[in-house]
């Protein structure tokens, strides 16, 4: 209260404004009414409502907005990769998401084109929990090709922005939408990701949140995946049954039983 007097003006000034405070805070309520009356949740890291998992994480940001449902995820894990997706680094994260899903983990991802689209409609076709971490005003869709699919996520599992509502895309924001991503989730997947992308970014994030870090056996090709591959915390898997025991092993959750391990498909079946 002493900073919002000092900002608006109510501070040790020759003519304070007593009321300035007031109509800060009703200004505020009138817009946070209108906003929760378009569907659209507001939490602050001092509400009950505010993921704890975020508060770890210094780029944890002071306000979340929200559409569906927002409850503790402490099985929630990231799957990233690049927008120029190959079919088959589509096909891999399908069906690692599908897996996640069927073990109960839910599946976050960025709603971006290429992996991040084929983890989340994977994730609906399986009947699983997904949450869209996106780097736009929560009442924006970008890209607008994924409106329908953010729209379906908003109501079937959570779509989560820490930007306000009518903010554009920018060259920054999605750096920023990595790291809360990366503080969502309990570990990164990385599926296929050159050096200059985003699911590169979040894996250096998710370590200095210390987080796990998964990259598929392929990303090796890459100078920096061997490089990460190196680190404590990394994990590298070459298929669905070990990415679910590294997955098991970070969260803590039941052990999935090895006669299903048996019956789920390679990273890149059809």
């Amino acid at each position: 209260m002493t900073v919002l007097a000092a900002r608006v003006g109510a501070a040790d000034t020759l003519l304070p404004d007593g009321e300035a405070v007031e109509r800060a805070l009703a200004a505020a309520s009138d817009l946070i009414a209108g906003w929760e009356a378009c569907g659209i949740g507001v939490h602050s890291f001092f509400d009950t409502t505010y993921p704890e998992q975020l508060r770890s994480v210094h780029q944890m940001p002071p306000l979340l907005f929200t559409r569906g449902a927002l409850k503790p995820d402490p099985r929630a894990v990231a799957i990233v990769g690049t927008r120029q997706a190959s079919e088959e680094g589509k096909r891999a994260a399908a069906n690692a998401a599908a897996a996640l899903t069927a073990s109960g983990v839910t599946v976050v991802s960025g709603l971006a084109k290429g992996i991040d689209t084929a983890a989340h409609q994977a994730t609906l076709r399986c009947g699983g929990r997904t949450v869209a971490v996106i780097g736009t005003g929560i009442d924006r869709f970008y890209p607008a090709e994924n409106e329908a699919l953010q729209r379906r996520i908003a109501a079937e599992g959570l779509v989560l922005s820490q930007f306000w509502p009518g903010f554009a895309p920018t060259r920054f924001s999605f750096p920023m939408r990595n790291a809360v991503m990366s503080g969502y989730a309990a570990a990164t997947v990385v599926i296929e990701a050159a050096y200059r992308s985003g699911a590169r970014m979040q894996a250096r994030l998710a370590l200095e949140h210390g987080r796990a870090v998964v990259l598929r056996r392929e990303l090796l090709a890459h100078d920096w995946a061997r490089s990460y591959a190196q680190r404590p915390g990394v994990y590298v898997v070459g298929s669905i049954s070990e990415l679910l025991t590294v997955v098991d092993e970070i969260i803590n959750s039941v052990p999935v039983s090895p006669a299903s391990l048996e019956e789920l498909p390679d990273f890149a079946a059809v």
